[in-house]
């Protein structure tokens, strides 16, 4: 049972104070409580939350990269509010030790899973939307995703798969796809293997620990392969 203890100390981990408890508490419930409890589950705030991520992730990189074209700025939208990044938060503030699960979901290690750890992520702000509108969100994320954020500013020049996409489509007739060839570790830390392929022919295999980061290590090696990068650069 989540006590006012608890509920406190969630937000000093978050750096916000709801007005409204209720609404903290409804965005860590999930449905299998729901159904024992009877209490209200995250599911719809989860809905309204997606919607104030993408809006205020699309907002940032809008205004911080007003040079590059909006596929890039897609591919980054992509990779902040994908689960791996939003469990990834959820795991830095220990969000699964305030979760309310039913038993069974308790029993099978919900509070790591990462789909609903990235479920509460949205949750949680849509809860401080509702509480403290758009300015308060928007500090809350920008304050998660900062690591995140600053990744982007970092590897903007080391956008690997745009820039082997860039050298594919010169040609006209190539076809680049990336392709999963292993998968392993526990589901809360997952480590994934794929591999960049031009028609067919392997040029590239990268690990990472989402599918994202392994693309990107893929296409990095694919174009050492090709001569564009030399060993030990980024770009």
């Amino acid at each position: 049972m989540i006590n006012e203890t608890a509920l406190a100390q969630l937000e000093k981990r978050i750096g916000y104070r709801f007005d409204d408890t209720t609404l903290l508490l409804t965005a860590l419930t999930h449905a299998s409580y729901t159904n024992e409890k009877g209490d209200a589950s995250y599911e719809r705030l989860e809905f309204l939350g997606d919607a104030v991520l993408q809006i205020v992730v699309s907002r940032y990189l809008f205004l911080r990269y007003s040079d590059i074209p909006e596929g890039v700025l897609t591919r980054y939208r992509q990779h902040l509010v994908c689960e791996p990044t939003l469990a990834k938060i959820a795991a830095t503030l220990s969000l699964g030790d305030y979760l309310r699960l039913g038993k069974g979901e308790e029993a099978g290690n919900g509070r790591h899973r990462p789909s609903i750890l990235a479920d509460v992520v949205e949750s949680l702000v849509a809860a401080v939307y509702l509480d403290g509108g758009m300015e308060a969100a928007e500090a809350l994320l920008l304050r998660l995703l900062q690591k995140e954020l600053d990744a982007c500013v970092e590897n903007r020049h080391g956008d690997f798969k745009t820039r082997l996409q860039q050298l594919v489509e010169q040609d006209g007739k190539e076809s680049l796809v990336y392709t999963v060839k292993d998968r392993r570790g526990p589901d809360h830390a997952p480590i994934y293997v794929i591999e960049a392929r031009i028609n067919s022919n392997v040029v590239g295999t990268g690990e990472g620990s989402s599918k994202h980061d392994a693309e990107q290590a893929a296409a990095k090696e694919a174009l050492r392969l090709f001569g564009i990068l030399e060993e030990g650069k980024e770009g």
